[in-house]
């Protein structure tokens, strides 16, 4: 496998078999290797904290922040409306923790699904099947709740 960066093009080595001490020399001299290929493109060693608009980084996350919340508000409101009263905390506490685990594992399986394939889209997938599941579940195993009574059986 090569290591494109610019105009510099970088094999990679196996490890597998290598005894430790060969193993952190090689290492060590594919760093230094990556290291002045890096630094042979132009990209800085470290981020220049004085090229940061500080200002437009923290609204642009607070806008994210506005986003997130205009979305959940209305999404808990409606998972209440969707169970009878007695078993509303649960309705909502269990969709929410299986959703942390699914998002949670997000950025690690989007992560190895790009190491696997080299395509960068791939960890897309991921998240595209999740979202289309969900939503099949939901267009089949969601009822509407109007005139139905609050405290009857689902």
């Amino acid at each position: 496998m090569r290591i494109e960066i610019g105009e510099a093009s970088l094999a990679s080595f196996d490890g597998t078999g290598l005894d430790k001490a060969t193993l952190g020399a090689r290492t060590a001299e594919f760093g230094k290797a990556l290291s002045s290929a890096v630094a042979a493109a132009g990209y800085p060693a470290e981020a220049d904290p004085a090229k940061t608009n500080l200002p437009a980084l923290i609204a642009l996350l607070s806008l994210l922040n506005v986003f997130v919340a205009l979305a959940s508000a209305p999404l808990a409101a409606w998972m209440i409306e969707l169970f009878p009263t007695r078993i509303r905390t649960t309705a909502l506490s269990v969709p929410y923790a299986v959703g942390g685990w699914f998002g949670g594992f997000l950025p690690a399986i989007a992560f190895s699904a790009f190491t696997a394939t080299g395509n960068i889209y791939a960890g897309l997938w991921y998240a595209l099947t999740v979202l289309a599941v969900a939503f099949l579940v939901a267009a089949l195993c969601l009822h509407e709740t109007r005139g139905r009574a609050l405290d009857a059986i689902a």
